[in-house]
Parts: C-alpha cells; structure tokens; sequence
C-alpha cells in the first residue's frame, strides 16, 4: 500500500556533481547545479530535473571541492537571534498549508501528519512530551531554532523537518514519516521502517487519512 503513493511527491532526489545545498537545519543535499528566480530556487540534478522551492529553505551554497574555513571563536555575548516573524493568522489548518507551499510539499499531506500527530490542536502535549500540532519534542524545535509552544514556528518546523526527511530518504513517504515518528536513527538501523508497531501504525494512518482529506 505505501508503495501507491510515492509518486505524488514530485521532490528532488541527490545527485551525483556539481555543489551542495546547504538546508537550514545542516543537511548537505548533492546537486549539479542551481537557479534563483526571486523568492525560489531551483536545485538541478541529472537524474531527475529539478526541484523548486522558498529560497528560505536553502540557507547557502557551497562548491563541491569547497573547504570550509575554521569556525570563528563565540563572542563573549552571544547576539539573541530575532524572533521569528508573527504570523497573519492562527489558524492552525492555514499554517499548515501555507507552510507545505513554502517547502514544496503536498498540503494535504502536511495536514494528514498534523492530524495524525495532535488532530491539529496547538495544546496538545504527548506523554512523552511532545507539543503542538506537529508534536515536535523540545530538542527537536531547539535543534530547529523553533519554540515549539508557539503555533506557527511549530508547524513551520515541523514541515521544514519533514521536507529534509523526504530529500534525505528519496522521497521514500514511508520512510520519511517513519524517521519523523520513530526518528532517523530507528530507519537507518534497519535500513527501512523499524520494526515497531507503534510506528508502523503511525504510518499506516497518515496514508490513509491523507486520502481522506479534501483538497
């Protein structure tokens, strides 16, 4: 059944020259090439055309035999980083799809993550810890400069999370959903879905509700 739905995420693949794409969260992505037309960018690779997304995904560029210079030393007072921009709205349903356009995934598939993870309900809060709609855990939003109690920066992380998850497994949906549920180390070490019935269930269910969902 997983198999069924991989080709509605027309995302882009690595390549094999060219230059990396530096993502805001570390992730190197291979490419041969890019384009930057305005607010998007896009990442050509031989083997699968181009991916097109916000140019605020990618936060650099760097040639392939590119040596980076030794970092500078922290300054005594560390600047605070500016919050994130408020949102025009809280609705949770339209953060969610904004930001699935702004990464260039499916909305309905953000949604049916969202929906999966907390019923899109900014309170909720996992036994484990987990907050907000994407139920992202509190090293989780640290790791993505986000706070996970704040609705936007929450789905907006979120989303950002699951677009590097698909670039990272090849767009492989069910590996990607099960790395965002049981996280990357349980899917590298069995090279696929880990063997947890928790995860696999979770699995099973963002598929079938995102067929539920209406456009």
């Amino acid at each position: 059944m997983f198999s069924r739905i991989l080709s509605i995420f027309l995302l882009a693949l690595p390549a094999f020259a060219g230059e990396y794409a530096i993502f805001s969260s570390g992730l190197r992505l291979h490419v041969d090439r890019h384009e930057v037309d305005g607010a998007t960018v896009r990442l050509f690779t031989t083997k699968d055309g181009f991916s097109e997304m916000a140019t605020s995904a990618v936060v650099a560029f760097e040639q392939e035999d590119y040596i980076p210079p030794p970092p500078a030393p922290a300054p005594a007072n560390p600047v605070a980083q500016p919050p994130a921009p408020v949102a025009k709205t809280s609705d949770p349903r339209t953060l969610v799809h904004d930001a699935a356009v702004r990464y260039g995934l499916p909305p309905k598939f953000v949604e049916s993550v969202a929906r999966v993870e907390s019923a899109m309900k900014p309170g909720a809060i996992s036994p484990k810890g987990a907050m907000g709609v994407m139920q992202l855990m509190p090293a989780t939003a640290r790791a993505l400069d986000a706070d996970p109690a704040d609705t936007a920066q929450n789905i907006e992380a979120g989303t950002r999370l699951l677009r590097e998850l698909l670039i990272k497994y090849d767009n492989d949906a069910p590996k990607a959903l099960a790395a965002y549920n049981a996280g990357e180390g349980a899917v590298d070490r069995y090279q696929g879905l880990p063997p947890y019935s928790e995860t696999l269930n979770y699995v099973d269910k963002v598929i079938r509700n995102y067929q539920k969902i209406d456009p």
